[in-house]
């Protein structure tokens, strides 16, 4: 199953280059900018996060450890309210509990700072559609989950294909600009002749969501119907996930390498890596480690299988023996986290390296610049505010599964977050979009100190949804100039800061243009008098003429106003050193001078050492 619903209504994101070029139809993978861990810009604590170049990052192959949160440079109190904000939803939200139970982790650099397990892996034998209930368990047959419960991950196996394809490009066996037809004669029915592999990996082929193959009973029938299935759009023209695609990446990668799928995911990923609770089709061994899914019958499901546990939810999965390209594999947080903290190394863990540091950069690599709001990577979706919350960055890389997992990578911060949830247990209907993943994303954003630019406390807008939050400061005769440090990252397009003026006491503002410049940079101008969306989570200066100064030096109040919508948010917006010039550069106000700050006016703001 996809998550096309969740999909759509996405914010814009800001598309970032990579260093690849394009050469007769080849790609050729050069010494692209940002492979693995970007420079700590928020002043990460421990030697571990936010402090390697990114030269010396490609080159690291850290590996994971359990530790406090101060270890890997987060803060314990927002990690503990990851966890009860996550609990929130065992219960209902609205009508019905999101998921039955769930594995959390969190982590920065090679820490492991929040490993929990909460709820019911299994509770539930049957869902009773007359009464929209689940039929429980008897208690001594329930399971609750563990920190080791496996998950069936649904569409977070695409990541997987994705990294299997990368692998063949960066060997030379596969051509990303190749079209498929290259591989696959077959695949150029119903005119699919020019869909190309990177059209694949970045779901611009054309194919619509999904078809059912599951209602062809012979593998050469389900074939048939992709060999013959035709286009939505022109190859290029527009994006749209699709199952069909990485089913047809699957068939490529099979084609190439004489190797089923998943030999290649053992071989090549889980072997090297040490995932060895990740698979496809895990043996009954394992049913009684894994989480249940789903009470699985027409008319919801399109097959009737009844309780489905210990084998892959998705029909069509199922009816390809439980090996596809875009869904079936089985895994646990601690896995997940290892293949994360594989890729914000550059590609390598421990002794084992399955990706060059260029190969990774293709994979955060925005190659759908030209759909706003659909920024894509080879496999992983970039800039997903729907689920990413406020973790999510240009930089930022994810997956989702139907079955309530995700994983969020951001080099930015390095950190990442899985959630492992079985939110179709006891029925599909029951879950509703993403709050879970934005709420424990927003937490783990947060746990990311932002250092004051200067002395002790910065003020902080805050992250709440739908608020209006306002820093005034007090009236300043002769005003001619205010200078402060800024730090912001909104969710674009929706939520931004303010800077306003008053000549009437506050009855009125108006909005006062400035000027930004962040460090070895030229300045930015913004002549709206608002800031919003990406600023690469730095410090910027800000400087900013007041109007007072043209009107014969009136008394004038200067406010910032964050106003935020009620969907998504960002991490927010800081505000430091605050000073009010007069027009010979002498300090009218200064919110270092204790009487001064006093006067500050805050409203939804609050002075924050991190």
């Amino acid at each position: 199953m996809t998550e096309d619903a969740a999909r759509q209504g996405r914010s814009t994101r800001r598309a970032f280059g990579g260093g690849l070029l394009a050469l007769g139809g080849a790609v050729v993978i050069g010494a692209a900018p940002g492979a693995g861990l970007a420079a700590g810009a928020e002043g990460g604590s421990g030697g571990e996060p936010g402090t390697g170049t990114r030269a010396g990052a490609a080159a690291r192959r850290t590996t994971l450890r359990r530790g406090p949160a101060a270890r890997a440079g987060l803060l314990a109190p927002h990690l503990d309210r990851l966890v009860t904000e996550a609990e929130a939803f065992l219960s209902p939200s609205p009508a019905h509990p999101w998921y039955a139970g769930a594995v959390l982790l969190a982590g920065r650099g090679g820490t492991v700072a929040l490993h929990r397990a909460i709820g019911s892996a299994v509770r539930y034998a049957a869902y009773d559609e007359k009464t929209d209930t689940g039929v429980e368990l008897p208690p001594e047959r329930q399971r609750p989950t563990t920190e080791d419960t496996v998950f069936d991950l649904a569409s977070v196996s695409k990541l997987f294909t994705s990294i299997l394809a990368v692998q063949q490009i960066e060997r030379g066996a596969l051509d990303l600009e190749a079209r498929v037809t290259a591989y696959l004669p077959e695949f150029g029915g119903g005119g699919k002749r020019d869909v190309t592999v990177r059209q694949l990996l970045t779901h611009t082929s054309g194919f619509r969501s999904w078809i059912p193959l599951y209602r062809e009973p012979t593998r050469e029938g389900k074939l048939r119907l992709l060999w013959e299935e035709r286009l939505a759009s022109p190859p290029g023209s527009a994006y749209l996930y699709s199952d069909l695609n990485l089913i047809s990446l699957q068939l490529v990668l099979e084609e190439i390498t004489g190797r089923g799928l998943d030999v290649l995911l053992h071989d090549e990923i889980t072997a090297p890596l040490g995932m060895h609770r990740t698979r496809f089709n895990p043996p009954p061994s394992w049913r009684p480690d894994i989480a249940a899914t789903e009470d699985a019958r027409p008319p919801w499901s399109g097959l009737d299988r009844g309780m489905v546990w210990g084998e892959v939810h998705d029909e069509n999965a199922y009816a390809l023996g439980g090996v596809a390209g875009h869904a079936g594999i089985f895994s646990r947080a601690w896995d997940l986290a290892v293949l994360a903290r594989a890729l914000l190394n550059g590609g390598a863990y421990g002794r084992a390296r399955i990706l060059s540091p260029a190969s990774v950069e293709l994979m955060f690599t925005d190659f759908n610049t030209a759909f706003p709001g659909d920024a894509h990577g080879l496999g992983f979706e970039l800039h997903q505010h729907w689920y990413m919350g406020a973790m999510a960055t240009p930089r930022t890389a994810g997956h989702t599964g139907f079955t309530g997992t995700s994983l969020v990578l951001d080099p930015t911060t390095d950190s990442f977050l899985i959630v492992l949830g079985n939110s179709v247990h006891p029925v599909r209907s029951w879950r509703s979009g993403s709050a879970p993943r934005v709420a424990t994303a927003n937490r783990l954003a947060r746990a990311v100190p932002v250092r004051p630019a200067r002395g002790r406390t910065a003020w902080f807008s805050g992250m709440e949804s739908g608020a209006t939050a306002t820093l005034a400061l007090p009236p300043v005769p002769g005003a001619a100039r205010l200078e402060c440090a800024l730090w912001w990252d909104t969710e674009p397009d929706a939520d931004a800061a303010f800077l306003e003026a008053s000549l009437d006491g506050g009855a009125t503002w108006e909005p006062v243009p400035f000027v930004t410049a962040r460090p070895g940079e030229e300045p930015s101008p913004h002549p709206a008098g608002a800031v919003g969306g990406w600023s690469g989570r730095v410090w910027h200066r800000l400087a900013a003429e007041v109007p007072g100064a043209a009107r014969g030096g009136a008394p004038v109040r200067l406010r910032w106003r964050y106003a935020t919508d009620a969907r998504y948010v960002g991490r927010g917006v800081y505000v430091d050193g605050l000073r009010v010039l007069d027009a010979a550069g002498r300090p009218l106000f200064d919110e270092s001078r204790p009487a001064d700050g006093a006067r500050i006016e805050a409203v939804g703001w609050v002075a924050a050492r991190d």
